[in-house]
């Protein structure tokens, strides 16, 4: 089994002026993503699975310093790219694991249909069916947001600008091109997000410094549950 690597992860709110000025400097000097489109940008929609006590949203409020949560994550709504994933935190450090799910496996998991789960041979996978039956992990609600995503290799640093975030309201329709969706956060207001390993060289430390971003712990997950 592959030992797990936590990652220092860190978020910053920011207006369209600041996006303007460090996107500018950190196209200078890190590669863009290279599942980026023409425009540097792709498109990520998540489902979001949780029970009814809320239990990962509760944890996220209460800011608990080891919590996870799981979804099925697709990219530019392709369905040849489907992505179970489970976000952990351990002490303020960060851990994603991921398997690869087809659409019929996808849509066997939405139907209830999870039996099949359990002979995996993805742990991650048969973690989430075990979850699935006795936490009674449900699918809560979509996640739609436009990432633009550079990479650095020295510390293995990932900066993205997170934009246009919308959550598909009581929708669970994954595949659904259609579901009428409402914008979350204020307008003008995008996510930093800055994620490394061991270390954050000096250089882009300095390079994403702004007068006016605030660290915080922003949640698309549950800022799009606000509305149910």
């Amino acid at each position: 089994m592959n030992e797990l690597v936590y990652r220092h992860e860190y978020k910053h709110t920011i207006n369209l002026l600041d996006y303007h000025s460090l996107r500018q400097r950190v196209r200078a000097v890190l590669r863009t993503d290279s599942n980026a489109g023409a425009d540097g940008c792709y498109h990520i929609r998540s489902l979001y699975f949780d029970n009814d006590d809320d239990k990962a949203l509760r944890e996220k409020i209460v800011g608990l310093p080891n919590r996870e949560k799981f979804r099925i994550r697709l990219y530019n709504i392709d369905d040849a790219f489907i992505r179970l994933e489970k976000k952990s935190k351990v002490n303020g450090l960060c851990n994603k694991q991921s398997a690869k799910l087809t659409r019929e496996q996808t849509q066997r998991i939405l139907a209830g249909d999870v039996s099949w789960m359990a002979e995996s041979d993805e742990s991650l996978i048969v973690e989430f069916y075990s979850k699935l039956r006795f936490q009674r992990l449900k699918p809560r609600t979509i996640v739609d947001y436009r990432r633009e995503a550079y990479i650095f290799p020295y510390g293995n640093v990932r900066v993205t600008f997170d934009s246009d975030i919308r959550t598909g309201l009581y929708s669970t329709g994954l595949f659904d091109n259609d579901i009428p969706t409402l914008s979350v956060g204020e307008p003008g207001v995008l996510l930093l997000e800055v994620k490394y390993d061991n270390f954050l060289p000096d250089l882009l430390r300095d390079l994403i410094q702004t007068n006016t971003r605030h660290t915080g712990t922003f949640s698309k997950y549950a800022a799009c549950r606000i509305y149910g």
